[in-house]
C-alpha cells in the first residue's frame, strides 16, 4: 500500500463528501411481526425526510407496502412515536401530511388507504395520534391522542378508535373517537393485558418531563370496553417509569429508577412489585418519541432485552424463574426498538463500522441474523474512525465522551502537530451519544478533525444522579463539561487548543451558545436550531416541553433573572469568536426568530456570522438537499475562519464581517 501523503490536518480530502452522507442518512427502525412477515420503517432524506413502512415476507422478499408519496409520522408531543402498527394484513397509520389514521390493505389491490379519524377543521384544529396499540378483543384501536381544537393547550387523552366493519366506509366522525382516560397532561404506553380484562398506561403531569415523574396505572375493562377501577401501582415521588408491557402469563413488567438506575420490575397479579434484575446499568432512555422499547419476551419467563453500561448499548436474555442474566455477544454498539414475536425478537442495531440494521435474535439458536439495512458502507471502513471512551474530571466529579481521532490512509499530518477539535454537544439535554457509525461524524474526521462527542451532566445513561445534576445547572454544567472535555484531550496532546470549535443542535446548540458567550475557550461554533433566548423558549414552545425548563433553570416567570442570566442572546457582547447558524422555518420547538435575533446581535457586534434558513424544515433536518446544503457551508465556514483549503465540491456562502476574524 502507498505511503500516506502528508497534509495539514484539517485539509485532507475525503471520500466522506456532503453528498455522500446525505444519500446514507437513510435510517431503519421500529420492527413489527404479523402473520410471517417483519415490518419497519425506513427515513428517507433523498424523498425530503419521507417515512416508509417496508416489508420483508416469510420467503425473504423485500417490497414497500405504503405508496408514495405518502410518509408516516406524528407530530404528538411534536416528536410523534409508534405511528404504524400491521394487523392481519391491514396496516393502520399516521399519516404525516393531516395527522389522520389511515388503514391499508397491504395484499389487496387498492392501493387508496382508508381514513379511520376525522377530517381537521383546519390547520390548527388537527386530531394527532401515536403509540398505536391493537385491541384483538374489540377489534378497535388504542391510541395517545392529543386534540388540538382545544382553546388554551392540546387536550392528551387514550383514545379508542373504531374500525370500520367493511371496506366501503362513511366518513369518520368525532364519534368514532371514545375517551378512555383523560385529566392528566400527557399519557403513554396504552397496553392490554393478553386476556383483554385490564389496560395499564402511564402518565405525568407539568412541570414534569416522563424522565422525571411518572405513575404507572391500571384498571379493569368492564362490559362496555371502557376502563374502570383506576389505581395507581408504581411511580410517582420523582421516580420515572418506563415500558410497561404484559408477559405472555400475564404479569404486568415495567422499567423504574426507583434504585438511580432504570431496572426491570415485574407487578405480578397478587399486587406484588419486585426487581427482576438488579444491576448498575439503564435498561430504558428517555421518552422523547412514544412507543420505545427496551425489552420484550421470547416466552413467559424469558426477557430479552437492550441495556447501557458507560455508554455503550448491550444485548442481554434475563431468566425471570431462575434469576440469570446472560449477555448476548454481539458487536452492536447501539440498540433500540426491541419487538419480541414467536421465540424471537427484532430490533434495530448499529456499531462504529456498520450502517444502522434490523436484527434478528432465535431463542432457539441463540444465534443473530441480519433481516434488513445490511449495505456495504458507501465509502471503504479504513476511513471509518471509531471512539475511545474516557471519563474526564469536571467542575463537580467526572463526565463522559467520546473522542474519535483523525483517520484518512491516505493523508497523515506532520509529527508535532495537532489536530483541531470538533466538539459534539447532544441535544435533550438528556440525550447519550453513543458510538455507532455516524457519518456526520466521519465526514469531520475523515478530514482531519478529531471530534469529542460530550455525554455531558443531564445525559441519560449513567443514571438519575447524574442525570439529575443538570437539575437548575442547565448553561453552567453542560458548558462546564465541554470546555473540560476540550480540555483533557488538549493536554494529552489529542487536540489543537488554537483550533478548538464546538458545535450543536436543539438543545446542544444552546450550549454551544452559553459555552461561547460564558467562556472565552472555544475558537468557533456551529448551532444547529439552538436556543439563544430562555425566555422565548419557555413563552413559545409546544406543550410537551412547556415547563421543561422549570427543573433545568428554575420556575418561570418568577426566576425570570435566571432566565435573563443564561440566555446567550442577553450577552452577545461576551461572544468573541464566529458563529454559523442553521435554523428550519417550520420549527415549532425554537421558533425561527430566536436564530435570527441571535445572528442579528452578533453582526451588531461585528463578529464573522453566517446564518443560513431552510423552507419546509422543522426542529432537525430530514430533507438530503438541507443536509447536504449545512455540512458543505459548515466546513467552508471553518476552512475559511481556520485557513483550510476549501474543498471544491463545498460552494461559498455569505459569511457577514468575514473582513473582522482576524
Amino acid at each position: 500500500m502507498p505511503r500516506p501523503e502528508q497534509k495539514a490536518y484539517g485539509s485532507w480530502p475525503s471520500p466522506v463528501s456532503a453528498k455522500l452522507l446525505a444519500g446514507a442518512s437513510t435510517s431503519v427502525g421500529q420492527p413489527s411481526y404479523d402473520d410471517g412477515s417483519i415490518y419497519w420503517i425506513e427515513s428517507r432524506p433523498m424523498e425530503n425526510g419521507r417515512n416508509t413502512v417496508m416489508e420483508k415476507n416469510r420467503h425473504g422478499v423485500v417490497r414497500e407496502v405504503l405508496p408514495k408519496p405518502l410518509s408516516v409520522r406524528s407530530t404528538v408531543h411534536e416528536y410523534g412515536g409508534k405511528a404504524y402498527l400491521v394487523k392481519r394484513g391491514i396496516l393502520y397509520f399516521c399519516l404525516e401530511d393531516d395527522q389522520r389514521i389511515y388503514q391499508l390493505d397491504i395484499h389487496g389491490d387498492s392501493v387508496e388507504p382508508i381514513p379511520l379519524t376525522p377530517e381537521p377543521a383546519g390547520p390548527d384544529t388537527s386530531l394527532r395520534f401515536a403509540d398505536l396499540h391493537f385491541d384483538s378483543h374489540r377489534n378497535r384501536l388504542v391510541c395517545v391522542c392529543e386534540d388540538h381544537r382545544a382553546t388554551l393547550e392540546p387536550e392528551n387523552y387514550i383514545a379508542a378508535v373504531v374500525l370500520p366493519a367493511e371496506t366501503a366506509v362513511r366518513a369518520p366522525a368525532i364519534e368514532d373517537i371514545e375517551k378512555l382516560v383523560s385529566g392528566d397532561d400527557f399519557y403513554a404506553y396504552p397496553r392490554f393485558s393478553p386476556d383483554g380484562r385490564q389496560l395499564c398506561w402511564l402518565s405525568w403531569n407539568h412541570p414534569d418531563m416522563p424522565w422525571d415523574n411518572t405513575l404507572l396505572w391500571l384498571a379493569d375493562i368492564d362490559s362496555t370496553g371502557k376502563p374502570a377501577n383506576h389505581r395507581p401501582i408504581a411511580g410517582g415521588n420523582d421516580t420515572s417509569i418506563f415500558q410497561p408491557q404484559w408477559s405472555p402469563g400475564g404479569d404486568l413488567y415495567y422499567v423504574s429508577d426507583q434504585n438511580n438506575w432504570w431496572n426491570i420490575y415485574r407487578y405480578n397479579r397478587s399486587g406484588n412489585a419486585t426487581r427482576v434484575c438488579a444491576r448498575e446499568a439503564e435498561f430504558a432512555t428517555p421518552l422523547w418519541t412514544l412507543g420505545m422499547s427496551t425489552y420484550g419476551f421470547l416466552s413467559p419467563n424469558l426477557v430479552f432485552c437492550c441495556y447501557t453500561e458507560n455508554g455503550h448499548w448491550k444485548l442481554a436474555t434475563i431468566d425471570i424463574a431462575g434469576e440469570e442474566f446472560t449477555p448476548v455477544p454481539s458487536d452492536f454498539t447501539h440498540v433500540s426498538n426491541i419487538y419480541c414475536c414467536d421465540g424471537k425478537t427484532y430490533f434495530a442495531a448499529g456499531s462504529p463500522k456498520r450502517s444502522p440494521v434490523i436484527a434478528c435474535y432465535r431463542a432457539e439458536t441463540a444465534a443473530i441474523e441480519l433481516i434488513a439495512g445490511d449495505v456495504p458502507p458507501p465509502v471503504d471502513s479504513r476511513y471509518f474512525s471509531e471512539p475511545d471512551y474516557f471519563r474526564f474530571p469536571t467542575t463537580e466529579g467526572h463526565s463522559h465522551l467520546l473522542y474519535y481521532p483523525p483517520t484518512n490512509p491516505d493523508y497523515c499530518a506532520g509529527e508535532k502537530e495537532r489536530p483541531p477539535l470538533v466538539v459534539l454537544c447532544h441535544g435533550g439535554p438528556t440525550g447519550m451519544s453513543a458510538p455507532e457509525l455516524n457519518f456526520k461524524i466521519q465526514f469531520w474526521t475523515s478530514r482531519g478533525f478529531a471530534v469529542a462527542d460530550i455525554n455531558y451532566r443531564g445525559s441519560t445513561g449513567f443514571g438519575r444522579k447524574y442525570r439529575n445534576s443538570l437539575h437548575y445547572q442547565w448553561g453552567i454544567a453542560d458548558v462546564e463539561d465541554a470546555v473540560n472535555g476540550a480540555q483533557f484531550l488538549v493536554e494529552r496532546g489529542l487536540a489543537d487548543a488554537d483550533k478548538t470549535l464546538i458545535r450543536g443542535g436543539s438543545a446542544g446548540g444552546y450550549t454551544v451558545l452559553a459555552a461561547l458567550a460564558f467562556k472565552d475557550y472555544f475558537k468557533a461554533g456551529a448551532c444547529l436550531y439552538g436556543i439563544g433566548d430562555l425566555e422565548t423558549l419557555a413563552r413559545d414552545t409546544h406543550k410537551f416541553e412547556s415547563r421543561y425548563l422549570n427543573k433545568l433553570v428554575g420556575e418561570y416567570p418568577m426566576e425570570r433573572a435566571i432566565y435573563q442570566q443564561r440566555s446567550p442572546i442577553n450577552h452577545a457582547e461576551n461572544i468573541s469568536c464566529p458563529v454559523i447558524f442553521f435554523q428550519g422555518l417550520e420549527d415549532k420547538v425554537v421558533p425561527p426568530q430566536q436564530t435570527v435575533g441571535m445572528a442579528d446581535a452578533l453582526r451588531e457586534k461585528r463578529l464573522p456570522v453566517a446564518c443560513l434558513l431552510f423552507e419546509g424544515e422543522a426542529h432537525g433536518f430530514r430533507k438530503a438537499e438541507t443536509i447536504e446544503k449545512s455540512l458543505q457551508a459548515e466546513l467552508y465556514f471553518y476552512a475559511t475562519l481556520l485557513d483550510f483549503p476549501v474543498p471544491d465540491d463545498c460552494p461559498a456562502i455569505e459569511i457577514d464581517n468575514l473582513e473582522n476574524s482576524a
